[in-house]
């Protein structure tokens, strides 16, 4: 039984793992621990080599521009050197650079800031200027300071002028001054925000963790409840759209499960019923005929007939429970075979034509040609007689009772429809559930009250389609398709 499996929850023990409050914990703390060791990386480290590239890269950027200036003249005369030595002059000191021009017999041109530690002699200009030739035009390379610890990086571009062809050598270099005191500082500062932002992770893990993991803790035990059979439980989620829903599923199931419960109670209060109303009037009627009627035929003849009806009741009774159990559990074989729907379907309402008659119902059905349809014919014919005979059970004053045959493409679909007071919204999909009734004071003037159950068992183990529509005031109407064999002929 399903609530047997549901009971068995509690019995089992969870698995060793991490709780999901440590765990959010010492993720969130691995981040920041992650983060503090870039954030030295970045700003002790690597700082030196980072400030280094940087000047580098402005320094060689600042020389592509000054090439550039250069080809912007046709000719390159004493006014225009005058004029692009200023905007060299401007671009250096915008960029902490000096340069000097330099012709190709090594005569320095132009150079600014003499004071700087830039002079070269003619085999370093010649080395350089050599370099930047084999090296496509540009050539960079780094010497040491004259002051102690500094580095100066010495780049040398080829300059021509490709209108004029004109020419000169461009010897840039920068001063990298070392940053020991700024990494002093930033190691001081940064001692601190290591330790603030260790306590503040700590304790913002510690709020978050708690925040994320007593939602789910709170439902763990609701579901222990659950477990136990507390069915009117509460789920909550807390604030987390995740959790909600998750609580949300849980309330729903935990509705559902108290549904089934409260069925298996009717089932097993109606089936134990159901059982001891014929075994009782069998019990009776075999001790009247021992007591009184056993010389009077007439009596006895009588009094044996209820018992053999009781006792096919019974018996009706133990084989729907069985065949249900069957078709639920998928032990019971289907036997399919393609044969005409529409001959068993007038063989069908033939047989109730009697007791039709003899009780005052009337079944209306209006004959169609042949269609073969291909499915197990006796769970089908089980399926037909069980809806009919729920219809007839539930249908209003008239007594009216209606079946109807529609053929589709690949489908044909059956429906039996009541003229009865329907059933609402809220209980319809509880329907073809056991022993269901729409009416609890009603019970079923025919059959075993597994029916419906049976209808449905049989039509999902063919995987065909069935629905109910009704509305209260409107009777009901049943329905299944059944697969049509469009590849036989039908004789």
């Amino acid at each position: 039984m399903k609530l047997n499996k549901i009971k068995a929850i509690k019995e089992k023990k969870p698995g060793k793992g991490f709780r999901i409050r440590y765990h959010i914990l010492m993720s969130y703390l691995l981040l920041v621990v992650l983060s503090l060791a870039l954030l030295w990386g970045t700003q002790i480290l690597f700082l030196n080599k980072f400030y280094e590239n940087e000047r580098v890269g402005i320094a060689e950027k600042a020389t592509d521009t000054m090439s550039e200036y250069f080809n912007q003249y046709d000719e390159i005369t004493e006014e225009n050197l005058k004029e692009l030595t200023e905007l060299y002059d401007d671009l250096a000191s915008t960029n902490e650079l000096s340069y000097m021009l330099v012709d190709r017999n090594y005569r320095i041109v132009y150079e600014n800031n003499k004071g700087m530690a830039h002079q070269f002699s003619r085999n370093e200009i010649d080395f350089l200027q050599t370099n930047a030739n084999l090296k496509g035009g540009k050539y960079t390379t780094s010497a040491e300071g004259t002051a102690q610890d500094t580095k100066v990086v010495i780049i040398c571009c080829v300059l021509k002028n490709e209108k004029s062809n004109q020419g000169c050598y461009l010897i840039v270099n920068t001063l990298i001054t070392p940053v020991k005191t700024t990494i002093a500082m930033l190691r001081k500062s940064t001692y601190l925000v290591t330790i603030l932002m260790i306590l503040i992770s700590v304790i913002v893990a510690i709020i978050m963790s708690k925040s994320l993991a007593k939602p789910i803790q709170n439902i763990t035990e609701s579901a222990n409840n659950l477990a136990r059979g507390e069915y009117k439980t509460e789920f909550e989620g807390g604030r987390f759209a995740e959790t909600r829903q998750l609580a949300k599923t849980l309330n729903y199931a935990s509705s559902e499960i108290s549904k089934i419960d409260e069925l298996q109670r009717d089932l097993i209060a109606n089936v134990s019923h159901d059982l001891r109303t014929p075994l009782t009037m069998i019990k009776a009627y075999a001790e009247m005929i021992r007591d009184l009627s056993g010389d009077r035929k007439e009596k006895r003849e009588e009094h044996l007939g209820i018992i053999i009806k009781e006792t096919d009741r019974l018996a009706q009774l133990v084989n729907d429970i069985l065949d249900l159990s069957k078709l639920e559990n998928g032990r019971q074989p289907l036997n399919i075979a393609s044969f005409d729907i529409s001959a068993k379907l007038h063989d069908i309402m033939e047989r109730y034509k009697e007791f039709s008659e003899a009780n005052g119902y009337t079944i209306n059905y209006t004959e169609h040609p042949p269609v073969l349809v291909q499915c197990d014919i006796g769970k089908i014919e089980q399926v037909i007689y069980n809806l009919v005979n729920n219809a007839i059970n539930y249908t209003g004053e008239d007594k009216q009772i209606f079946v109807t045959m529609e053929t589709e493409e690949d489908f044909v679909k059956i429906s039996i429809r009541d003229t009865g007071k329907g059933i609402s919204e809220d209980n319809i999909h509880q329907i073809f559930e056991k022993y269901y009734r729409a009416e609890k004071t009603k019970r079923e003037v025919v059959g075993t009250g597994l029916g419906l159950s049976i209808v449905r068992a049989v039509l999902k183990a063919h995987n065909f389609p069935f629905g109910v529509q009704s509305k209260l005031g409107a009777g009901t109407t049943f329905w299944f398709k059944i697969k049509r064999d469009k590849e036989s002929i039908c004789i």
